[in-house]
């Protein structure tokens, strides 16, 4: 008999991805599918892989990881700020792959209601307009999202979540203030949703990363050129894959019994508790 593939460790598994199309979120979804779960890919747009040049469709990009590592994957387009988009999500996702067992909510970002980085963008002075988008990208998002995924995952007495902070969290700051808010909160909903889940054996962890190498984050400011090493020094930009990784030990067999944490991702920069 053969024996098992044991970098397949995710085998059998479903997962949904949310703002998958580029990013971190591509790159969680190709560390998934690399461990063998089948895949849905969700963006809000079906051309934001395109926006910072890290792909052309969100169609394509779930092509591109069906082939590259032999899984199923569905493409599935919706606005996660509206719970009607978000059921058709789920059910788009159950219905070409089945039920979900692991959840990783990326979608977020300090966007303006217009698009961008809002301007200004501090505590004082922010719009009101652009509050609320900030707001509901990234908190209310995650909420409405993983309230839904959970009551499957409570039916099932099984699953996995992992929502996306930022170490934005975790200190005052003028600049991006409002989405260092929405990112404490996304940090403690996360301890709150994993209190309730515990009964249900479902671990609900946060990945908070700081700065990472994405196509965004290239696009959108002057980046320090000797931060972007990747040896020699913890005091540098962050690859996606070394934030990818972690998902695979929170979604995986080593993180079965680890939940309500929050992990920073940034070589140490945050050396304090949380």
């Amino acid at each position: 008999m053969a024996s098992p593939d044991r970098t397949r460790i995710l085998a059998g598994q479903v997962a949904l991805v949310t703002g998958a199309g580029r990013g971190l979120g591509r790159a969680f979804a190709e560390k998934l599918a690399a461990l063998g779960a089948s895949v849905a890919i969700h963006g809000m747009r079906e051309n934001g892989p395109a926006e910072y040049g890290e792909g052309t469709t969100l169609t394509a990009v779930a092509a591109e990881i069906c082939r590259e590592f032999g899984v199923s994957t569905v493409r599935v387009l919706g606005d996660l700020t509206r719970t009607d988009d978000i059921s058709r999500v789920i059910a788009e996702t159950e219905a070409a792959l089945g039920p979900i067992d692991i959840l990783v909510h990326n979608a977020g970002g300090d966007i303006a209601a217009a698009g961008g980085k809002p301007d200004p963008n501090d505590a004082v002075n922010i719009k009101e307009a652009d509050i609320r988008a900030v707001l509901e990208r990234n908190l209310l998002s995650t909420i409405l999202t993983c309230q839904a995924v959970a009551k499957g995952m409570m039916e099932r007495r099984r699953g996995r979540i992992v929502t996306l902070g930022s170490v934005a969290a975790f200190k005052g700051r003028t600049n991006g203030s409002i989405y260092a808010v929405a990112k404490a909160g996304v940090t403690h909903y996360t301890r709150c949703l994993a209190d309730q889940l515990r009964a249900y054996d479902i671990a609900v962890n946060c990945i908070a990363p700081g700065d990472t190498r994405t196509g965004r984050f290239l696009g959108t400011r002057a980046v320090d050129s000797n931060r972007m090493v990747e040896t020699g020094t913890l005091d540098r930009i962050a690859t996606v894959d070394e934030v990818a990784r972690v998902v695979e030990f929170f979604a995986g067999p080593m993180g079965a019994f680890v939940s309500g944490q929050v992990l920073r991702i940034d070589g140490g920069g945050q050396a304090w508790p949380a």
